[in-house]
């Protein structure tokens, strides 16, 4: 496997793994990414901005897996039922963030989210940033899963601010590193 900044040739991949993903979780009785978010025009941005990344098979090329990577702040994460291990001192932007991680149904099972969080792990080392958070909906037990197997710690409940799913509760995970 191996990863790298996303283009627009990675694109179609990319949003159909995130159909699938809506279809998962919608099959779980899960209401996230059941409104529209993430859209294609999501990724366009993501992609045009260069926090996209992907997980790529290295014999086939295959995308097995997507996500974004935020080095500002986000502002779902000033208020938190909870606390952030980090604490306060992270508000100006100090920490990196995850957003839209899923992974192709071919390619479930293989570690692929895991090798992810690592890769996602050296970028935030390499720009010198001291910890990593992200969220995921409560019911959305195969992500509670990968993040508690990855090391990241649950910090409490925030709610989103901003997008279609605003006011929606996120269980908020971070890790030092």
């Amino acid at each position: 496997m191996k990863f790298c900044i996303a283009t627009t040739d990675h694109l179609e991949s990319i949003c159909k793994i995130t159909v699938e993903a809506k279809a998962q979780l919608k099959a779980m009785g899960v209401d996230q990414w059941q409104n529209g978010y993430p859209s294609k025009e999501i990724w366009v941005e993501d992609i045009k901005d260069q926090r996209a990344y992907v997980a790529v098979d290295s014999e086939s090329n295959d995308v097995m897996g997507a996500f974004t990577f935020f080095t500002s702040q986000d502002a779902s994460y000033d208020s938190i039922d909870g606390a952030w291990l980090t604490g306060d001192i992270h508000k100006d932007g100090g920490y990196a963030s995850l957003h839209r991680v899923c992974v192709s149904n071919t390619h479930k099972g293989k570690g692929v989210a895991g090798s992810m969080f690592l890769f996602a792990e050296s970028l935030t080392r390499n720009q010198n940033i001291a910890s990593i958070r992200i969220d995921t909906h409560p019911d959305n037990k195969p992500m509670l899963r990968s993040l508690d197997k990855a090391g990241f710690i649950r910090c409490g409940l925030i709610a989103l601010v901003s997008g279609v799913e605003a006011g929606s509760l996120r269980v908020a995970f971070e890790k030092i590193l």
